[in-house]
């Protein structure tokens, strides 16, 4: 098991005690649960949050959902965010970014084929974003899962223009671009003028599924991964935390930290 990040604070926020905080929603910030529409931040989060934010030159939350549901849900003016995996990104000061606009025609035809074949499997959910297209099967028995996974297989064969990613019980299709969270959070850093090679500012990313193991190898060389998971993984990430509860006693401990 690679450390934990509670652990190395100090040597995690970096001799500059400047540091860039990226980080994921759902199983970072919130615990995951049955129904994503219940993943609210806690008022302690949002608090944490906020005093970071007070402090870091930026923090940025990179979502799989849309942009402005996550921002509805953390709801902090002075912070970046990034919805649909990276894809769709705005922050304070005019920022702002979409990629792929030409894919979202291919997303409608891909969401209207999922909802025919998957309406009429119990627990399963066809959830649309802005840039994606989402089949949930948390709820779904596990003698219906190989359907699930079949359908989602089959659409995406008929739509080579989108491509497939696994997530935590969901597959979810998108544009089939070169871009990632990983590629995001480079754009951010390099938009934002915090390259840390120049500005000796440390990027620090924090998340718990495999679409957040692009932004660990994306900032190995100049910054810091910390995977939030209760068991050992293969990872690019170089520390751990196992909950979101454990991410917040840590995101108040690197507030203080930071000069």
């Amino acid at each position: 098991m690679i450390p934990s990040a509670l652990e190395h604070v100090r040597e995690i926020a970096g001799g500059s005690g400047r540091a860039a905080v990226l980080l994921d929603y759902d199983g970072t910030l919130t615990p995951i649960v049955s129904q994503p529409e219940d993943a609210w931040l806690s008022d302690s989060m949002r608090q944490t949050l906020r005093e970071l934010a007070a402090r870091a030159p930026v923090v940025a939350i990179l979502s799989g959902r849309d942009l402005d549901d996550v921002r509805r849900r953390v709801n902090i003016d002075s912070i970046v965010y990034a919805g649909s995996h990276g894809f769709d990104i705005a922050g304070p000061h005019g920022l702002r970014r979409q990629m792929a606009t030409e894919s979202l025609s291919n997303l409608d035809m891909a969401e209207k084929e999922l909802h025919e074949a998957l309406d009429g499997i119990s627990g399963a959910r066809v959830e649309r974003k802005c840039f994606s297209v989402a089949a949930h099967y948390r709820n779904v028995n596990e003698d219906d899962l190989a359907k699930v996974e079949q359908v989602v297989g089959e659409v995406a064969m008929r739509h080579r223009e989108l491509r497939r990613i696994n997530g935590k019980k969901v597959y979810e299709l998108l544009p089939d671009v070169a871009w990632d969270k990983g590629k995001a959070v480079l754009w951010l850093l390099e938009t934002l003028g915090l390259e840390s090679r120049s500005g000796g500012i440390r990027p620090i990313y924090i998340g718990d599924d495999r679409t957040d193991e692009d932004a660990f190898r994306a900032t190995k060389q100049r910054g810091i991964g910390i995977l939030v998971s209760e068991q050992s993984q293969p990872t690019a990430a170089r520390y751990s935390l196992k909950n979101p509860a454990e991410v917040e006693r840590f995101l108040r401990a690197l507030g203080a930290a930071l000069t």
